[in-house]
């Protein structure tokens, strides 16, 4: 009896080293992903973390020969379309503070100026938007985390890239 819980332990803490060596290479785009959407390092982080949490419990369900990058992309966004749902982030989000970083030109936006106008876009758009320029990815890859076709995919960025671009120039407008 004590040499079955020996190797059930054992197998255990070999699937731990196993699924470690699969999630330690998307960590940091998880993170740089839950700070695109969420704009606070420590809600990133906590996102983050139940998606690790998530995904573990959940391996099981990562088709045999598909990439762990996408997968648990998508987690990380579900787990920052949950935070940003929550009531407490309400609460939190008004905390931070939005003030603009003086600048020696008033036309100039700041980044805290275009930190809130992705922040203002809805969570689809945010989330195309973040993946294409925070983390660079394919068109191909966005399709897989976000659950879109390519031709979706395309669309939501043009559209996002648009109503982006907007936002700023309104700011930008009120700043002049």
């Amino acid at each position: 009896m004590q040499n079955a819980a020996m190797t059930g332990e054992r197998e255990a803490r070999r699937d731990e080293v196993a699924f470690t060596a699969l999630l330690e290479p998307v960590l940091e785009p998880g993170y740089r992903l839950a700070c695109g959407m969420l704009h606070d390092p420590a809600a990133a982080a906590d996102a983050v973390q139940e998606a690790a949490l998530k995904a573990w419990r959940k391996l099981d369900r990562l088709r045999e020969g598909a990439e762990m990058r996408p997968w648990f992309l998508g987690i990380v966004a579900n787990e920052c379309r949950n935070t940003r749902r929550s009531g407490w982030w309400a609460r939190v989000s008004a905390l931070v503070s939005d003030r603009p970083v003086e600048s020696s030109s008033d036309s100039v936006l700041t980044g805290v100026e275009v930190r809130r106008a992705l922040r203002s876009l809805e969570h689809g758009s945010r989330l195309v938007l973040v993946l294409r320029w925070y983390l660079d990815l394919p068109v191909e890859e966005i399709a897989h985390v976000s659950g879109l076709s390519v031709h979706a995919v395309e669309s939501r960025l043009a559209r996002a890239t648009r109503d982006l671009r907007k936002r700023l120039q309104s700011m930008e407008v009120g700043n002049g």
